[in-house]
């Protein structure tokens, strides 16, 4: 059996939807997954507290799962020590996560929502997956600046991938990954609207008059929103099917060293129905 450690903040319902189809799938298709606890990094009794209400909805959801639900508030954490050395307070939270965690001996840990960088120590204690929102070998950020630098360097794709979590942030291993093309079809007006803009006026003008409501970087973000939740759990069904796995930080398919992520394109695209 595969155990999990399910690592969240809780902030809305992304968070709910995607531990709830986790545990869906689980029932369905019987995988053979263990969600052995859920770490949030709120206890919810802080104050001022915007997601007080989404978080409880979050915690009643785990709790219905009857899985551990294990809190550490970092807003109460060492005040002291965040105020003055940020790095010595994130590896001294790591070492309560740990402490509070370890008893669990996960085989995997997600990161579904986390909005804390992990410290270097649990990074190199849990094999951790992160979510980001692009393809191995596409653009760094936010999701937003993602999609900007696509646009800005006529991309022909896009994609999300699970990359490992590593010291050097954002930087670890990609693992899985799916794309699609953002060309063709429907696309291709969007782009012609934009190159249209661009004509007249630059793309920073563009991006501080528009931002996320301007129709491609819009579409973009639709088809690859869709895919991320999708691609979490075909990921997990992939390690708990035993197809994949990881060894001293090294992915590996079918009993083999994959020097490259693993493409899920097609099992996403057919669990969207595309």
């Amino acid at each position: 059996m595969l155990k999990l450690g399910w690592f969240s903040t809780g902030r809305g319902p992304g968070s709910r939807n995607l531990l709830r189809t986790v545990m869906e799938e689980k029932k369905k298709y019987g995988l053979d997954i263990e969600i052995a606890f859920v770490f949030c990094n709120w206890d919810n009794t802080e104050e001022p507290n915007a997601k007080k209400e989404q978080r409880e909805m979050f915690f009643d959801l785990v709790k219905s799962y009857d899985i551990p639900l294990i809190t550490k508030s970092w807003k109460t954490f060492r005040p002291d020590l965040w105020d003055t050395d940020e790095k010595a307070w994130r590896d001294e939270y790591g070492k309560e996560i740990r402490r509070l965690t370890s008893e669990y001996n996960i085989d995997l840990g997600i990161l579904a929502g986390y909005m804390l960088w992990m410290d270097d120590e649990t990074c190199e204690a849990y094999d951790m997956l992160n979510l980001h929102p692009a393809l191995p070998d596409g653009p760094k950020g936010t999701w937003q600046e993602v999609i900007w630098e696509l646009i800005r360097t006529d991309a022909e794709s896009q994609g999300a991938m699970l990359h490992l979590c590593t010291p050097e942030w954002d930087r670890g291993a990609p693992l899985t990954y799916c794309s699609f093309p953002i060309r063709g079809g429907d696309y291709d007006i969007l782009w012609e609207q934009m190159y249209e803009k661009l004509k007249t006026s630059d793309l920073e003008t563009i991006i501080a008059e528009e931002g996320v409501n301007e129709p491609l970087f819009k579409r973009i973000r639709e088809d690859g929103a869709k895919r991320e939740q999708p691609l979490i759990v075909e990921t997990i069904k992939s390690f708990a099917d035993g197809r994949v796995k990881i060894e001293n930080k090294q992915l590996i398919v079918d009993g083999k060293v994959l020097d490259s992520a693993f493409n899920l394109s097609e099992e996403v695209d057919g669990s969207l129905g595309e």
